[in-house]
C-alpha cells in the first residue's frame, strides 16, 4: 500500500507541474530548455603527462583516499599518432589541441607521414602545414587565455596549445611564438629559453624576450609570493631556468616555487575576470619524467599534485555552472605494474601494505635524493635513505659501492625501491594503451573517444570550427600576396630572425617570423596570429593580406 500511495502522490504532483507549466506558456519552455542546455563560457583543459592508469591507481593507494579525478571519470581516450601505436607528447598535444593526428616531434602542424590504420591521409602540399588550436580559437572569441606547466613552458605539451613547428625541441621558435601569442597568463619554467646566453637552451637569436614581455606590460614574476600578490590581468611566471621541482622535493629544494594547484587557482582568479570567459590549459609535466626514470615516487608525487590542481578547477566549475573541465593523460609511460616477478606466486594474498609501505619511507623523489649526492658519492647510503632505502642488506650495499656516477645511482635506487615495493616496469619509454578520460560540466566529452575528439569538443563548445579557423589564421603567404598583386621575398640578413617581405610598387610590408606583427610602409600593426615558417613555406593570417590591401598604396 505504501508503494501505491507514493505512486499516486507522484502522479498527482506531476500533473500539477504540467498544469502550472501550461499556464506560463512558451516562456517556461524556454527557461526549461536553457536549463537543459547550459552554455559553456569557460574551458579548463588539464593533462597529466605520461601517466598510465596503474600510476594513478598506485597514487590513490599511496594517498589512502579517493582522488578528485575519481568523481569525474567519464570514459577513455585512444592515444595513437599518425605513424605509431605509441605516441610522442608532441603529436598527442597536437591532436588534443588542433583535432588532427600528427607525427613524432611535430607541434601544431600536419603530418608528413601517415601509416596508422584509420588516420586520414594528408595531401603532400599540406605536409607540415600549421593548423589552428583551441587556444587560438578562444582568443578569436574574445576569451582570456592561459597556459601552465611544471616543465619548461616551451615543452611539447604546452607548446601544442600555443605554437607551431615541426621540431618540439626548437624552444627558440616555440618560445618566441608563445610570447607573441598575447596570452593573458603563462606560468611554468623555461626562463633560460627566454633570454640570450651561453647555456644549452639560451636563445641564440639575441632577442631578450623577458624585456619584450615587460614592454608588453606583463607582470613578470619569478616566485610564488610574487605570483600570489600580483593584481595584474597579464601575468608571466618563470619560476625556474628549466623545469620546476617535483612536488615532494619542492619544500626542501625550491620552496619559492608555486605548486601546480596554486598556479591553477591564481590563473582561474585572473582569467575569470574576462566577461567573455576564458580558456586555460594546465599540464602536470613531470609524472612523465619520473616514468621515464622508472621512479614510482616521482610519479606518485606529481600525480597527487596534479589531482590537487584538478580539485581547484572543479571547485570553480561547480560554483560557476558554465565551465567545462577536462583532465586526461596524453599517453602511458614505463609499463608500470602493481605486482612484479616477486608476486608471480601469492599475488592474490599480497596485501596493499606490501606495495605502499616501502614507498612511504621515501622522503624525496630520485631526482631530489640524487641531487643530495656529493661528487665523490661518499654519502650514497644517506642519499639512498632519503629515497626510502633504509636497512640496506649486504647485497644492496655492495651494489651501491659499484656505482660510478649520479646517473647510475638514480638507476640503482629506482630498481632497489621498486623491487622492495613489488612494482614492475617494462620500458623506459612511452606505452600505447588507452587512458582514462575525466570530464565535468556542460557539453563535456564522454565515452571512449579519440584524442582528436577532445579538441573538436572544446571548439564546438566555444563556438568555432577548427578547420575554418585554420583557413583564417594560416594561409600560404606567396599565393595569398600574389593574388593581392604583390611579390614575396625572405629577408635573411639576420638568419636567426628572418622577415617575410611583400612588395607592390612602392608599398612594402614586413612580417617578422614567429611574431604577430606586420609593418606596412614603416607603420606597425598587430595581427591576430603569429607568422609561421614550416618546412620552407611561410603562413600568415588572412588579416595580414587584408591590411596590406588596405594600406599598401
Amino acid at each position: 500500500m505504501g508503494f501505491l500511495r507514493n505512486r499516486i502522490v507522484g502522479i498527482t504532483l506531476a500533473g500539477a507541474v504540467a498544469l502550472g507549466s501550461a499556464g506560463t506558456g512558451s516562456a517556461a519552455m524556454e527557461t526549461a530548455k536553457k536549463k537543459e542546455e547550459p552554455k559553456v563560457k569557460n574551458v579548463i583543459m588539464m593533462v597529466m603527462d605520461g601517466t598510465s592508469s596503474s600510476a594513478t591507481t598506485l597514487a590513490r593507494w599511496y594517498k589512502g583516499e579517493p582522488l578528485a579525478m575519481d568523481q569525474i571519470v567519464s570514459g577513455g581516450v585512444r592515444t595513437y599518432s599518425a605513424e605509431s601505436a605509441i605516441t610522442d607528447s608532441a603529436p598527442a598535444a597536437t591532436a588534443m589541441a588542433t583535432g588532427r593526428k600528427s607525427n613524432s616531434s611535430y607541434i601544431g602542424v600536419l603530418p608528413s607521414k601517415v601509416n596508422t590504420p584509420g588516420v586520414e591521409k594528408v595531401r603532400e602540399k599540406d605536409h607540415y602545414r600549421p593548423v589552428a588550436n583551441v587556444l587560438e580559437g578562444a582568443k578569436q572569441k574574445g576569451k582570456a587565455t592561459g597556459i601552465i606547466a611544471t616543465s619548461e613552458i616551451q615543452h611539447a605539451t604546452p607548446a601544442g596549445y600555443s605554437g607551431h613547428h615541426k621540431d618540439r625541441n626548437n624552444f627558440e621558435v616555440l618560445g618566441e611564438q608563445q610570447v607573441y601569442q598575447n596570452m593573458d597568463v603563462v606560468l611554468g619554467g623555461g626562463k633560460e629559453s627566454l633570454q640570450p646566453g651561453t647555456k644549452d637552451k639560451s636563445r641564440k637569436d639575441g632577442e631578450d624576450l623577458v624585456k619584450v614581455l615587460k614592454d608588453k606590460k606583463y607582470d613578470f614574476v619569478e616566485t610564488k609570493d610574487q605570483l600570489l600578490k600580483s593584481k595584474s590581468k597579464k601575468i608571466w611566471g618563470a619560476f625556474s631556468q628549466r623545469d620546476l621541482a617535483y612536488d615532494m622535493d619542492r619544500r626542501a629544494t625550491h620552496p619559492e616555487q608555486p605548486t601546480i594547484a596554486e598556479m591553477t587557482k591564481k590563473s582561474i582568479q585572473t582569467l575569470s575576470k574576462d566577461k567573455d570567459g576564458f580558456f586555460l590549459f594546465v599540464e602536470g609535466s613531470k609524472p612523465d619524467w619520473a616514468a621515464h626514470q622508472n621512479d614510482p615516487i616521482g610519479m606518485i608525487s606529481d600525480v597527487l599534485a596534479f589531482d590537487n590542481a584538478v580539485k581547484e578547477a572543479l571547485d570553480f566549475a561547480k560554483k560557476d555552472k558554465h565551465t567545462m573541465v577536462i583532465a586526461v593523460s596524453d599517453h602511458g609511460n614505463s609499463g608500470i605494474s602493481i605486482g612484479n616477478s616477486n608476486t608471480t606466486k601469492g599475488y592474490d594474498t599480497t596485501p596493499v601494505s606490501a606495495y605502499v609501505d616501502p614507498l612511504k619511507k621515501a622522503k624525496m623523489t630520485v631526482e631530489g635524493a640524487t641531487g643530495k649526492l656529493k661528487d665523490d658519492l661518499s654519502n650514497i647510503e644517506e642519499a639512498a635513505k632519503l629515497y626510502g632505502l633504509d636497512d640496506l642488506t649486504p647485497a644492496e650495499k655492495e651494489q651501491l659501492k659499484s656505482v660510478k656516477n649520479k646517473k647510475e645511482a638514480a638507476s640503482l635506487f629506482t630498481k632497489l625501491l621498486s623491487n622492495r615495493a613489488n612494482i614492475g616496469f617494462t620500458t623506459g619509454g612511452h606505452t600505447g594503451e588507452d587512458v582514462f578520460l575525466y570530464s565535468y560540466g556542460p557539453e563535456k566529452p564522454q565515452g571512449l573517444v579519440e584524442n582528436t575528439d577532445i579538441a573538436k569538443t572544446m571548439a564546438k563548445a566555444m563556438g568555432f570550427n577548427l578547420d575554418k579557423l585554420t583557413n583564417e589564421l594560416f594561409i600560404e603567404a606567396k599565393q595569398a600576396f600574389k593574388k593581392a598583386g604583390a611579390s614575396v621575398t625572405i629577408d635573411q640578413k639576420d638568419p636567426a630572425n628572418p622577415v617575410l617581405v611583400a612588395a607592390r610598387k612602392k608599398a612594402k610590408a614586413e612580417m617578422p617570423v614567429n611574431k604577430n606583427i606586420i609593418r606596412i610602409n614603416g607603420k606597425e600593426y598587430e595581427l591576430d596570429s603569429v607568422i609561421v615558417e614550416s618546412n620552407g613555406s611561410f603562413y600568415v593570417p588572412k588579416e595580414a593580406v587584408q591590411l596590406f590591401k588596405k594600406y599598401a598604396r
